[in-house]
């Protein structure tokens, strides 16, 4: 099977569960940038988690201000850099962030949209909208990963934003990604079965 083939299949096979697609401006960039097939797998079960938790947002907090495009856009290409650092997609670093934004930017991305490549992997920044904290979300629980820091972050930002006792927030919240966490093995099934280099 050919590079071309695997990607296209990462893009747009099914997955169990199924995995929605990215769309056709971040399925063009990542076939532009001949993307590794993993990471392309890897982007689709980001995204779908992101748009599973927009919709939560949409039942549980319409009245919350969110960029719900913002937040499935910084899903779908924030380890975008990794076509320029292939090695981080089979080990640890972190020159994929940097380099994924500025990739970006290079294509006309703006700036509010380029930035969560760069900053998807640190929440504590004073500038950290709940936007950028749905994508570190999901960018964990994609594989059943939860990190308490990160969560107590967006439910603060909840509770805030909904007047509810940070109590409530915080069970409404980890229910989702209770849910959310069970279909991790699923996905992690899928990026697996893709190649992180390109065969030749």
């Amino acid at each position: 099977m050919t590079a071309i083939d695997l990607l296209h299949r990462a893009l747009h096979d099914d997955g169990d569960p199924p995995l929605r697609p990215l769309g056709n401006q971040v399925e063009g960039l990542l076939r532009e940038l001949d993307a590794p097939p993993r990471l392309a797998a890897h982007l689709r079960a980001v995204h779908d988690v992101a748009c599973r938790l927009v919709d939560w947002m949409a039942r549980e907090h319409p009245s919350v201000p969110l960029d719900a495009g913002a937040v499935l856009f910084g899903a779908a290409t924030h380890d975008i850099g990794k076509t320029l650092h292939p090695e981080e997609l089979s080990g640890p670093g972190s020159a994929h962030e940097a380099a994924g934004r500025a990739l970006l930017l290079a294509r006309g991305v703006e700036p509010a949209l380029a930035r969560f490549a760069a900053g998807h992997a640190d929440w504590n920044r004073p500038d950290t909208t709940l936007e950028d904290l749905l994508v570190s979300v999901a960018d964990k629980i994609w594989k059943g990963r939860r990190v308490q820091e990160l969560e107590d972050l967006v439910v603060a930002r909840l509770a805030a934003a909904s007047g509810r006792a940070v109590w409530e927030e915080f069970l409404a919240f980890d229910d989702v990604l209770t849910a959310l966490g069970r279909d991790a093995d699923g996905r992690l099934a899928f990026q697996a079965a893709y190649p992180v280099r390109q065969p030749r």
